[in-house]
């Protein structure tokens, strides 16, 4: 067992999440809604938690007040201490070289960034893990065998087709594990196994690998003014620089594991989710820890339907609501129809209206008989099949397929 200032857990929740379009114009990624009433970061906190990891930081540098409250100091999780626990970590500009300023460009070059303070903190081992993933994993005996092997790096990895693995990186390995080579978002992959952004780190290799690779970039890089070290993401440096500088090892993830970065894959993981197939919350010994949200009892009306769906606490139901996901204190009324969506806390559907295919944030009301989204025609959810609408929108008229409203849009 790894005791207090051994390891150190990072978790990166810092990234813009441009690909979720409309619903992190406002919010940082990570601290997206999942299964009604968690958000994507419960699971790698809960994670570090339940290893017994004593001092976990979480880097924040996009829209860093939409997650503060929710992470309360690290409360819920039990990581409020007075010594160690957990730590809000922003990044800081203007300190280092003109390549280290701005927003951090990947989570290889966030880690350079943060090279001074992990290397003040001075543990032996260090724990990165990425915030819009849904896992659950016993990690205790993941870092504690890595330690014990004195790899370099050890990656966990998941099993998906081929054509998901060109959108990750593919890590390569041998019978025994170790990992024999990395492509990063290849055209063509060599394999389905792909890094699943949970990694532990030597910290000493990493930090020296990290500086090296500052300066061999830099002294190739045509414009030192451009903010950007070069460095990127770990799939294009990092990892490959240090399966060559010793022994790196790939450890495949137990159970349910997807990366719902991108809108076609989050609601496609709630129909995982719906249908049984995500094991994340059945281990009764590492719950999925949130920060519960204070709502009474979910109600259904006597003229209200419910199949196949998952309702958060406060949510009220008075019409039909198949296949969905519906967040605290959502009201569905009479007459009104919900199917294959997700919505988030507060909203309401009105009356006579239909909802279908379709993610909608916080505080959104649905009016005027208005019919958003339609039917897809394929098995597997498609970004261009799904309607997105940003939080406190108002929508009375109809919205098609693939529509996207901003943020207080009023259509």
């Amino acid at each position: 067992m790894t005791r207090r200032g051994e390891v150190l857990a990072l978790v990166q929740a810092g990234g813009q999440g441009s690909r979720m379009d409309v619903l992190t114009r406002e919010r940082a990624k990570p601290a997206l809604p999942y299964g009604g009433v968690h958000r994507l970061i419960d699971f790698a906190l809960s994670g570090l938690v339940h290893a017994d990891l004593a001092d976990v930081w979480v880097s924040l540098e996009y829209q860093v007040t939409s997650i503060d409250d929710y992470l309360s100091g690290g409360r819920p999780w039990s990581l409020d201490r007075n010594r160690g626990g957990f730590r809000r970590i922003v990044p800081q500009t203007g300190t280092g070289p003109a390549t280290e300023s701005g927003f951090a460009h990947g989570n290889g070059d966030l880690l350079l960034r943060m090279s001074a303070d992990i290397e003040a903190f001075g543990a032996r081992t260090l724990a990165v893990l990425s915030a819009d993933h849904v896992f659950n994993m016993d990690l205790a005996p993941v870092i504690e065998e890595h330690v014990a092997a004195g790899r370099v790096a050890t990656v966990l990895t998941s099993d998906v087709t081929r054509k998901d693995a060109s959108d990750n990186v593919v890590v390569l390995t041998g019978r025994d594990g170790s990992i024999t080579g990395v492509e990063h978002k290849p055209s063509r992959p060599s394999s389905g196994t792909v890094a699943t952004e949970i990694f532990v780190y030597d910290t000493e290799v990493l930090l020296a690998t990290l500086h090296d690779l500052r300066r061999e970039l830099a002294a190739g890089a045509d414009d030192a003014e451009s903010g950007d070290s070069g460095i990127g993401d770990f799939g294009e440096h990092l990892l490959p620089r240090l399966v060559e500088r010793g022994p790196t090892a790939a450890v495949p993830l137990s159970g349910y594991w997807r990366d719902v970065g991108q809108p076609g894959l989050y609601l496609q993981s709630h129909r995982d989710l719906l249908a049984g197939r995500v094991d994340v919350f059945d281990h009764p010994g590492r719950p999925v820890i949130s920060h519960w949200p204070d709502r009474p009892a979910a109600r259904v009306r006597p003229s209200g339907e419910c199949r196949g769906s998952l309702l958060s606490p406060g949510a009220d139901v008075a019409g039909l609501v198949v296949g969905s996901v519906l967040g605290p204190g959502v009201v569905v009324e009479k007459g009104a129809e919900v199917h294959d969506s997700v919505l988030m806390e507060d909203c309401v559907v009105r009356a006579g209206t239909v909802v279908r295919t379709a993610v909608l944030d916080e505080r959104c009301e649905v009016g005027g008989r208005a019919r958003v989204g339609a039917e897809p025609t394929r098995r597997l959810a498609h970004d261009d099949d799904l309607v997105l609408v940003g939080r406190d929108s108002t929508i009375t008229a109809d919205v098609g397929a693939g529509g996207r409203l901003e943020p207080g849009s009023d259509a």
